[in-house]
């Protein structure tokens, strides 16, 4: 490596299951299924188990959750009272205008 020029660190890429577009990592929301079986939004990224991507967009989160691409995702089968909790994550999440791609993109409000 030439003297004076640093490494540029890569950054990690998943697929939303809805929608199939490639993001960087902390650009999604992970959702995973726990050891014990349990599925829940995983904010940190960081949570033991099995996990899927979805996009910070309302739409990403219906469809996924519609055509049970995150029951296939995380190989198993949601309960009513999962799919509700997911569901109402989903609606809190507010578009907001991402200024470096131009386009809208969700956030949690808070």
């Amino acid at each position: 490596m030439a003297k004076g020029r640093k490494r540029r660190k890569r950054m990690p890429q998943r697929t939303c299951v809805s929608c199939g577009e490639v993001q960087g990592k902390r650009e999604l929301v992970r959702i995973v299924r726990t050891p014990s079986g349990d599925v829940q939004v995983d904010l940190t990224g960081k949570q033991a188990g099995r996990g899927a991507y979805l996009c910070r967009t309302r739409e990403c989160w219906e469809r996924a959750l519609a055509q049970q691409q995150l029951d296939r995702a995380l190989k198993t089968k949601l309960s009513a009272e999962e799919r509700e909790k997911l569901a109402e994550f989903a609606q809190v999440l507010v578009e907001v205008e991402d200024p470096t791609r131009g386009e809208l993109r969700g956030s949690v409000a808070e």
